[in-house]
This record gives C-alpha cells, structure tokens and sequence, in this order.
C-alpha cells in the first residue's frame, strides 16, 4: 500500500463531467489499496474571474479580502469532487485550510506554507476516507486566509507530499507529461520520459508551464519522485527525480519561452564603488525580482551603461523606484517590454563543448539579434525582440536534435 497525493489543475476539474471524470480516477487509485490526499485547484478561468469582478470594484482592491476571495475558488471544486467521491460510494471529506490547518507566513497573494497539522487527516486515512484539500492557500498566525500565487495548487499537493511522507505526488494536467517545448507552438515537440529536478526547476522558472517552480524545489529539496501525467489518458507521464537516474544522451533536453520579461538600461551612470548597490537595493526592497544584468564601462572609464530585466507586471514601478532614486547618477532610462527569454536547458551541457556556439549561430542564421545573455550550469538564456521568439523555439529545437 502506498501514500499518494494527486494533484488536478483547473483544467481537468473544468466542468461537473470533468470533475467526475476526476472522481473516478481517484477511486481507481484507491481500489488499488492507496491512502490518498487529493488536491484540487479552481475550475479552469474561476480565478480570472473573480480576479475581474474584484476589479470592477477597485484597481486596488484589498489584498486581505482578495486572498479570502480567490481562495472561493478551489474550495468550491475540493466539495464539487468531494461530493462526486461519495455519490460513486467512497468515504472522502473536503478539507478548509483552517480545518487542518495549512499555516503560512509572507505577504498576502504571495504567501508559502511553513508547515500543517497532520493529525486530523492521518486520522481520517486511517478509517480509509479519501482527504480532499483546495489548494493554492493556507491560514496565516493572524488567523487571515492567504494564498501562494500563481500555481500555488502544486506547491500545496508538494507540501502534503513532504509533511505525510507520501511514496510519490502526481501532478495531472491537460497534457501527458513536459515537453521539449511549448506542443502548441511546435507540433514536432517530443514528450520527455525522464527530467531532472534541477532540469525541471530551470524549465519552470523559465517559462515553462507545467509545474511552479517553488514545487519542484521542495520537491528537490526532500527528494519527493514526481510524475506529470494527464487526466485524460492512460499513459505514462514524465517521472521527475534526481539526475543521478538519468542517461543523458542530449546536451539539451528542452527549449523554453517567457514573454513576461521587460528590460531596462540606465546609461551614463557615475561609475563608482557601490553604484550597482546602489541601484538594486531600493528594488530588491520592493520585492522585484531582477533576472539578467549586463554592465558596459565606458572608454574613459568614468560612466558605465547597466542593463537589466525584470518581471513585465514591474516595469511601472520599477521606472518609478529609479528616477526617485537619489544615490544614483545617470544621463538616461530607458526600457523595452516587447522582448521575450529564450533559454535552453540540459544537464547534458555540462560535459558538451560548443554549445553556446551552436546557440548563437543558430539564432545569427535567423538574422535575430541576442539584447541580454544569462548562463548557469544547465541553462543558457537570451533576451531577443518580442516578433522573433516562434522562430527563435523552431530554430533551436532543430539545432539540438529535438525535432
């Protein structure tokens, strides 16, 4: 007998058919002799719309109330699929996050889960009820409701992994497994058997869209095995674990795409000991993330250019914090929105000479100009004009044999 967590995205819970589509899944699994902890997320386009009636109210509109109302959401499909569960004769309970509780700390909207009482529900798998949990949110110390951003379903059905000690955590899916690259975009794009988490973790934070990336860093972190399969079909997902598993005979294993990035240039700073301090702290203390930094010292070596990006959604603020900053010099800002990352990832990369070469020829022989270049280990990532991120994917999945 094993412990699992199963995770169902919106679009699998999407409608009642689905949700009982879902149902029977669970109770498969659990004919199979599993203890089960289901988590669910909201039907597919319920977070965008409560998201738009909170809008019409205010463009600012309290971030407290916002976490209680978008949490609605997911605690709407946990009963929906609870209540399936039972009408198909199984014993399952849906459970508030403030039952369990799943405590947090951080901001509202961008909580994370620090821990969660096990005792009631290991209580409840033990007089072998199925334990169905909304995800995507958690209780704060105060006693307010918060949620955990974006994808915040898969870091919930993580976390219970982690806390039960489960055997495995499923993550379904509209799609049967990770891909080489977005199958949308490029139909000849190859589903991946087998990922590394360090693979998995560079591809989601990169703008893949199958996994959160804070989840698979849990996952990494306490070596939970991981499998994104799809609700829809009977085959095999992609198993994610430690590398070590895993005969790479790629230097690159997938292609991804983010056009969320926004990117900035201060030219003719005053270059001096501490400027790029400088010029970073006020963000970093405003909670934005920057990705890629360039830095071009002049001839005369007395002013330097500092490109950066950043997240699309801070480009406003971000302006804002810079031409406010008083500890800084420059002649002028400058920003570009209409760019997209293009990154390449595989550990296979470590051990392959030239890689970087084929990169940028391959992207040269499609006339694309590279504007930012960011590197590590198993990932080699490049800011390009917007117009040209389809044929900059085609090109690179053809130049690193994915096709």
């Amino acid at each position: 007998m094993a412990k699992k967590v199963l995770k169902f995205g919106g679009t699998s819970v999407g409608t009642i058919e689905r949700i009982m589509h879902v149902a029977k899944i669970v109770k498969k699994e659990y004919e199979n002799g599993n203890d089960l902890i289901v988590v669910v997320s909201a039907m597919a386009g319920k977070t965008n719309e409560l998201l738009d009636q909170s809008k019409k109210i205010s463009k600012n509109f309290d971030k407290r109330e916002l976490d209680t109302l978008l949490s609605s959401g997911e605690v709407i499909t946990s009963a929906l699929l609870s209540g399936a569960l039972i009408h198909l004769g199984l014993k399952a309970k849906s459970w508030l996050n403030w039952q369990i509780p799943i405590l947090t700390e951080g901001e509202h909207t961008n909580a994370r889960i620090i821990n969660m009482n096990v005792t009631k529900i290991n209580k409840y798998l033990s007089e072998k009820g199925i334990a169905i949990i909304p995800g995507f949110q958690g209780i704060s110390k105060d006693g307010n409701i918060t949620t955990i951003g974006r994808g915040g379903s898969d870091a919930t059905a993580v976390a219970f992994a982690k806390i039960f000690n489960a055997d495995k955590c499923e993550i379904y899916t509209d799609v049967d497994g990770v891909y080489s690259t977005d199958p949308n975009k490029i139909p000849v794009a190859k589903k991946i058997d087998k990922i590394s988490y360090e693979e998995m973790l560079e591809l989601s934070s990169l703008g893949a869209k199958v996994m959160q990336s804070s989840a698979v860093q849990t996952a990494m972190m306490y070596d939970i095995p991981l499998e994104v399969r799809s609700t829809f079909t009977d085959r095999s997902g992609t198993k994610i674990f430690d590398q070590d598993n895993i005969d790479y005979t790629k230097s690159v294993t997938g292609v991804a795409y983010s056009k969320d990035d926004a990117k900035i240039t201060i030219s003719g700073v005053l270059d001096k000991p501490g400027v790029a301090a400088n010029v970073f702290e006020p963000l970093s203390k405003n909670q934005i993330n920057v990705d890629m930094v360039i830095q071009n010292i002049s001839l005369d070596q007395k002013t330097t250019d500092i490109t950066f990006t950043i997240k699309r959604d801070d480009l406003v603020k971000t302006l804002e914090i810079l031409k406010n900053n008083k500890d800084i010099e420059y002649q002028n800002i400058s920003h570009n929105n209409k760019v997209s990352k293009i990154s390449i990832v595989g550990a296979g990369m470590v051990s392959t000479p030239g890689v970087t070469y084929k990169m940028f020829r391959g992207l040269a022989e499609e006339k694309i100009n590279i504007l930012a270049i960011s590197t590590s280990e198993i990932k080699l990532s490049v800011i390009i004009n917007e117009e040209n991120t389809l044929s900059a994917i085609k090109k690179l999945h053809t130049v690193f044999d994915l096709d």
